[in-house]
């Protein structure tokens, strides 16, 4: 079932009223019914991890996406570093990672036993800058992992090809990239794997966290549906016809819970419209921030692009965030300091000068874009910045 719904409010309009960052208030009121039924039916079964809801959700995935295999883990973290230890890193192994993202990016790497290794991002989508993957790479490079960030994907094809270049597995943080896509491949797949994260606020949210692991390749997916569970085998890959039931591996326990599995069920029935609106919402943006001086970038959508965050770069950003603040507007810094340059990564160092990393961590703001989120909304957050630059200037 999808719920059609209309972007309705004069451009021109500024309502005085507050606008969080994110709420699913309403999202959740209308899907309650369903949410309702299949907790119950977790109730009624017993089985509140790895059951019959994770299982529904996982296929369900296969058909939105198109992988040949999706496993159900507790979290989008976990899903990285259960993904990079499935496909073979090794103690020591660097990997090669986007010095702009969230810290998890670099952070599975560490847990899972690699070194991080940050190369640049390009200026205009933040996404990692292929050509500075031939900067980063040292004897000790083993994979490279973009992120896919915001509103869409890094460039795969040419990441692919340097990587092939230097002999690097890839491996994608498409954490955000749910319904996104290039060239008819969804996220994830264009390399031997990726993750989902479904935290509450992302395109595909559930009530708490939750993740998953995406991969057409068979190993990769057994040795992730075997680590999610304690290494264990047998009935655990039960899902995972003709993969071997004994591991042999040192796992984790990082299994979905069968409650955040029911939620994302009844969220898919209108993730496609979720995205129409997002999109929708987006283009009001674009109308209402455009000929702005402050405001130097906003995303263009293309095909297979899904706007998860609206990010604008914007002069003095920290003074129009407190400036929204104080209308009672929320928004997001992402991200406030580049990974190179995070404490708990210097003794991965000694880290390069990444420029455009750095840059984009003094400029970018996150503003209010989620399917809840009423165009009025939009035109509010649009005219006070409009006020705030207008008053600067004066």
């Amino acid at each position: 079932m999808t719920v059609q719904r209309r972007v309705t409010a004069d451009p021109g309009e500024e309502i005085q009223r507050d606008v969080r960052f994110f709420a699913q208030n309403t999202t959740f009121e209308r899907l309650w019914p369903q949410i309702r039924t299949r907790v119950g039916e977790v109730f009624a079964n017993g089985k509140f991890s790895h059951g019959k809801q994770v299982a529904q959700l996982e296929q369900r995935l296969r058909e939105y996406t198109g992988a040949q295999y999706v496993v159900g883990v507790n979290s989008g973290t976990d899903a990285l570093v259960l993904l990079l230890r499935a496909a073979g890193l090794k103690a020591g192994d660097g990997v090669i990672v986007p010095a702009f993202s969230f810290v998890a990016t670099a952070s599975a790497v560490v847990l899972a036993g690699g070194v991080p290794q940050f190369a640049d991002i390009d200026p205009g989508d933040h996404t990692l800058a292929p050509e500075a993957i031939d900067a980063a790479v040292t004897p000790a490079s083993r994979f490279v992992l973009p992120a896919h960030l915001f509103t869409g994907m890094a460039d795969m094809t040419a990441i692919g090809e340097v990587a092939a270049r230097h002999g690097l597995v890839v491996l994608e943080d498409s954490a955000e990239g749910i319904g996104m896509s290039r060239l008819g491949v969804h996220a994830g797949l264009h390399g031997r794997g990726g993750v989902l994260s479904f935290f509450p606020s992302k395109t595909l949210g559930a009530l708490g966290d939750a993740g998953a692991v995406l991969t057409d390749d068979p190993d990769i997916a057994g040795r992730v549906a075997a680590l999610r569970h304690h290494g264990r085998g047998g009935r655990t890959l039960d899902h995972f016809p003709g993969i071997a039931t004994e591991s042999g591996l040192i796992g984790t326990n990082s299994k979905m819970d069968d409650i955040q599995a029911a939620v994302l069920l009844a969220k898919l029935t209108c993730l496609d419209d979720d995205i129409a609106r997002r999109r929708a919402l987006a283009l009001e943006y674009e109308t209402g921030l455009a000929g702005i001086q402050g405001i130097r970038r906003r995303p263009v959508l293309g095909p297979g692009d899904v706007c998860y965050v609206y990010l604008v770069e914007a002069d003095r950003r920290d003074e129009l965030a407190a400036y929204l603040a104080a209308a009672g507007i929320g928004t997001e810094v992402y991200y406030p300091i580049p990974l190179h340059r995070q404490p708990c990564f210097d003794s991965y160092g000694p880290h390069p000068e990444l420029p455009n990393a750095e840059q984009a961590c003094t400029r970018a703001l996150a503003l209010p874009l989620y399917p809840d989120l009423e165009a009025r909304d939009v035109h509010t957050v649009c005219a006070r910045i409009r006020r705030f630059y207008a008053e600067a200037s004066a």
